[in-house]
């Protein structure tokens, strides 16, 4: 059983172990707890695996809250058979994961036994994409829309790019007004400047769509044409993720 890894006074994560190409390490399942409180908020349970939810409960005790930053699965599988073993509500930005409460709002304050976390829509890696900032000690989680390492996919349909770039903007404003001095991502290592990710993530995404523009002006006209060009470097196991990517951005630049 993988013991809990503490972050701060208040968050701590249990991986599950699920690695791979699109969950690095694997899914953390972030544990937030306000000091001296019994009561736990549970950030995305992860994959349905016993060893795993067990770990979680035995770092998080009583579980008042389950919440989740975005539909994918390695971050939701577990919603039934959590509910199952803590009896806890769900909330969710997307109804389907929502069990016994209301679906998030948008800068909506959530409180549980003296925690607080400010709800902060992030839509681009998948139209439902929510942040959670824990606003007593400057954390922002992050799901999938900012990882550890490395870059998130935008994945077409899903997965929308002029939504993503705002929301990017939207957290370097969050940064810049000190309100947010690290990130707790869904997969990888927590990251203690995240000015300098944030603006790495905001020129890769400028660089790749000149990238793409720069295929299509020399006759690529589908999203593999371009993948061929642009990702040619990059190992084909992934080509596939990259093609979804491609045609987020080619819908983008099509606005």
């Amino acid at each position: 059983m993988t013991d809990a890894v503490t972050v701060t006074d208040r968050a701590s994560y249990v991986l599950a172990a699920n690695p791979g190409l699109m969950t690095l390490d694997g899914t953390n399942t972030w544990i937030l707890r306000e000091p001296g409180a019994t009561s736990s908020v549970v950030v995305d349970p992860g994959p349905s695996d016993e060893t795993h939810l067990q770990a979680v409960l035995a770092a998080a005790g009583t579980v008042g809250l389950v919440l989740f930053t975005h539909r994918h699965f390695d971050h939701t599988e577990a919603l039934g058979r959590f509910v199952e073993l803590t009896g806890a509500p769900t909330r969710s930005t997307d109804p389907e994961f929502t069990r016994g409460a209301e679906v998030l709002s948008d800068g909506e304050t959530i409180v549980v036994d003296g925690l607080e976390l400010e709800v902060i829509a992030t839509p681009g890696h998948t139209t439902d994409s929510t942040c959670f900032r824990l606003t007593a000690d400057g954390s922002l989680l992050s799901g999938d829309t900012i990882l550890g390492r490395g870059t998130t996919v935008i994945a077409h349909p899903d997965g929308v790019l002029g939504p993503y770039l705002d929301s990017l903007a939207h957290i370097r404003e969050l940064i810049d007004e000190g309100l947010v001095s690290r990130i707790l991502p869904g997969h990888g290592p927590v990251i203690d400047d995240p000015l300098a990710v944030v603006d790495f993530y905001l020129d890769h995404r400028a660089d790749r769509l000149d990238q793409v523009r720069a295929a299509v002006d020399a006759g690529a006209t589908t999203a593999r044409q371009v993948v061929e060009v642009v990702y040619r470097d990059v190992d084909e196991s992934l080509w596939g993720a990259a093609e979804l990517s491609v045609a987020a951005q080619l819908d983008y630049l099509k606005t």
